[in-house]
């Protein structure tokens, strides 16, 4: 940790220059699920969309141009619709000691307000897509449609929704880079907290000194056909009044198919770091079924999470249950 170099910039970065972000790719050649009709303003197609332009940048690892122009689309994003922008600059040390030049991306809303709510997701994508079964697919960057996309596309549409209606109290969405640079399946020698290096820096140094909030939801894969949402182990133990809140809101929204009355594994990810630094209570929204032996969708940490398997139906159960969840709290 005192290895890490700090600096933080207040004022947004400019809008993206890379050609290749600014063109969305062609949609899979198949029929979108219908989206569940609902008075809610959040509009999966705008997710949808979101998550595609993400992808077009090709896989955002860090130290990659990808990921330099991806991070000033998600920082000028956020300026666009109202936020307060802060982009976190530092340096971490990687599984192995490979230097990562790292951002975390920060947008506030009602900065004023004192009673706040946190939503956040990781930005970056897996370098390794060390899940695939033959070896020699390893060692590749996959585009991690699912795996960090899905959960940034539906947070900038929530983003631009607040921008248009604004909270009753403040809100913060949080992008936080490297969470997917753990050590992979084919190193074996073990060392701790590989993974979530960026919100193990944020929750050292907040972007707001002695930053805290009434609770956290962060989103983890919650693009794909079919996703389930247990009640992840960690969430339940530290957040669970919320984790109750957040999936009965699902269920009276009549997206019980997807947030699953039942407990889930506990996963590491970058909720565990922001209750653990900052003492928040943080849940987890997870596409993770603890009764399937891999427990992770197939697609997991493999090239074929990329935009084909992103279902709007699924960006929309999401989002419109979020949503709902921050136009509540007062």
């Amino acid at each position: 940790m005192n290895k890490w170099i700090y600096m933080l910039a207040t004022t947004a970065l400019l809008s993206c220059g890379n050609s290749g972000g600014s063109q969305t790719p062609a949609e899979p050649q198949v029929q979108p699920a219908a989206v569940v009709s609902s008075s809610t303003p959040f509009n999966a197609d705008s997710a949808y969309q979101y998550v595609a332009q993400q992808v077009a940048f090709g896989p955002r690892v860090p130290n990659t141009e990808a990921h330099k122009a991806c991070a000033r689309f998600l920082a000028s994003e956020l300026e666009r619709h109202g936020a307060q922008v802060f982009v976190q600059e530092a340096v971490v040390k990687a599984y192995d000691d490979t230097p990562l030049e790292i951002q975390n991306i920060i947008g506030s809303f009602n900065p004023e307000q004192k009673e706040r709510l946190m939503l956040f997701a990781h930005w970056d994508s897996r370098p390794y897509a060390d899940a695939e079964p033959n070896p020699k697919d390893q060692r590749s960057p996959i585009d991690g449609a699912d795996d960090g996309a899905s959960g940034v596309g539906v947070l900038l549409e929530i983003a631009r929704q607040l921008g248009q209606k604004a909270p009753n109290i403040g809100v913060d969405i949080l992008f936080f880079d490297a969470e997917d640079y753990g050590r992979p399946d084919f190193v074996k020698n073990y060392k701790p907290d590989t993974w979530c290096l960026g919100t193990q820096f944020w929750a050292k140094n907040p972007h707001v000194a002695d930053y805290t909030a009434r609770f956290g939801i962060l989103l983890d894969m919650v693009g794909a056909k079919d996703a389930v949402f247990y009640k992840e182990y960690t969430s339940m133990r530290y957040a669970a009044r919320y984790v109750d809140m957040v999936w009965e809101k699902a269920r009276n929204l009549g997206y019980g198919k997807y947030f699953i009355n039942g407990e889930g594994g506990a996963v590491t990810d970058d909720h565990q770091y922001v209750i653990s630094g900052r003492n928040i209570p943080c849940l987890d929204i997870i596409n993770y079924d603890p009764e399937t032996e891999k427990g992770f969708a197939e697609h997991w940490h493999t090239h074929n999470d990329n935009i084909k398997i992103i279902n709007r139906e699924t960006l929309h159960a999401v989002g419109h249950t979020v949503l709902d969840i921050v136009y509540e709290q007062k």
